[in-house]
């Protein structure tokens, strides 16, 4: 059975930090890409950032270019999200996904979905 976790959600002030992990298990976690999705509230769930694996490469949503970093560890099973610079606007529930294939930002391309951990930048 697979199973995504994430931790490490919370509120924080415009212009700090927050990271977030993902815990990933019932599955070969370097054979899938993996990728950080959100959805705030009456919003669609959208893509923010994602590891590829063959080949291997991450792909930023514009809106997080320079501010947030994804990082993976293969022995942990754990990919990583650093968000620095936080804005307002990054306000949303966060969701780790996993899918077989390549990193794709459509959120209905991927198998695998974690619970979601809420962020909350104050302004």
């Amino acid at each position: 059975q697979v199973q995504l976790v994430e931790s490490g959600g919370g509120l924080v002030q415009a212009g700090g930090s927050l990271a977030l992990s993902c815990t990933a298990s019932g599955l070969t976690f370097s054979n899938y890409a993996m990728a950080w999705f959100r959805q705030a509230p009456g919003k669609e769930r959208e893509f923010v950032v994602g590891i590829n694996r063959t080949p291997s490469f991450t792909y930023y949503a514009d809106s997080v270019k320079g501010r947030f970093t994804i990082s993976g560890d293969n022995v942990q099973n754990t990919v990583y999200l650093q968000m620095n610079s936080l804005k307002p606007e990054d306000t949303a529930v966060y969701y780790c996904a996993a899918e077989a294939y390549a990193l794709n930002t459509n959120a209905n391309a991927y198998t695998y979905w974690g619970q979601g951990t809420q962020v909350t930048v104050s302004s």
